[in-house]
């Protein structure tokens, strides 16, 4: 909320690629004016790791008035939990209150903080997950089935034909497919965080309303990028951000959408300042529990 009242700064991630390597580093700054909170996280994405998480950060947090930097920390699970918060209150805004199954595509790292994010918010009551690797499938259904919740293996097509839908794939060419989307419906597009990435087929863009996290961000980088640069969507094609939603300035689905129906979609880039805002409670939590350890720079 304090970036859509202008109380933030955030440029845009800055990007180093590998393609020798097949994936990139990203640098994401962020201040927050009210909360006092400066810092940045140095992230990467690497779909092909064996052995390593696809996704590993580092933040660091500095005081916004000597410049001093105050810590240090693995930013790994943070960034797996902020990418599913932010998910969890796209659905909150945007999806039917009625939404009971949720179809995931994608079954790796990020999936059960996603499965975990949307059933805080929505009462499923079915949670379908695809995936090419049908062993990525099984081993998450597991990790589930301890945490108590029950997913089943599902194809392609009946997992986005869910009230709810999340993406969470690397792909570079669209796989979610127009014909399997229903009205009603609710997407997460969370796979496409990176130029020439696209996961829905751009008729589903043409199709629903759009809400993005930060237009500079989505624009070369998010699930609209390529649809921008082709020419089939523009930015008057974008409805909101998801900010400007809940500071109540513009109309989610429910005060937006005649009875509740057609299909909204959430384009999800992840903010840095939502890194830090959780970096700082981090941060105040470890001083409070003597916990961490002090670095002399």
């Amino acid at each position: 909320m304090e970036l859509a009242a202008g109380a933030a700064q955030m440029p845009a991630k800055s990007y180093l690629y590998f393609p020798r390597y097949g994936g990139d580093l990203r640098i994401m700054p962020g201040y927050m004016e009210k909360s006092g909170i400066a810092g940045a996280k140095i992230v990467n994405v690497h779909p092909k790791n064996r052995g390593l998480p696809t996704v590993m950060a580092l933040i660091v947090l500095n005081d916004p008035k000597t410049g001093l930097p105050l810590a240090v920390m693995d930013g790994t699970y943070i960034t797996r939990m902020r990418t599913a918060a932010a998910a969890a209150i796209a659905t909150k805004y945007l999806s039917r209150p009625d939404s009971h199954s949720l179809g995931v595509v994608g079954a790796g790292g990020q999936a059960k903080y996603q499965i975990a994010g949307v059933a805080a918010v929505r009462d499923l009551k079915e949670i379908l997950v695809s995936d090419v690797n049908e062993k990525a499938v099984d081993r998450l259904r597991g990790e589930m089935k301890r945490a108590g919740i029950v997913i089943r293996k599902a194809g392609m097509r009946q997992a986005c034909s869910r009230d709810i839908l999340t993406t969470i794939t690397p792909v570079r060419k669209p796989i979610v497919k127009y014909e399997w989307i229903r009205e009603g419906m609710h997407i997460n597009a969370i796979g496409a965080d990176a130029k020439g990435k696209e996961e829905l087929e751009p008729a589903i863009l043409k199709r629903a309303k759009i809400f993005i996290d930060d237009w500079e961000q989505a624009s070369h980088s998010g699930e609209i990028n390529v649809p921008l640069s082709k020419g089939l969507i523009a930015k008057g094609d974008i409805h909101a951000t998801l900010g400007e939603v809940v500071s109540g300035k513009r109309a989610g689905r429910e005060k937006g959408m005649r009875g509740g129906k057609g299909i909204t979609v959430f384009d999800s880039t992840g903010l840095s300042i939502q890194d830090i805002s959780i970096a700082g409670l981090v941060l105040k939590q470890a001083k409070k529990n003597g916990m961490g350890r002090r670095l002399e720079f």
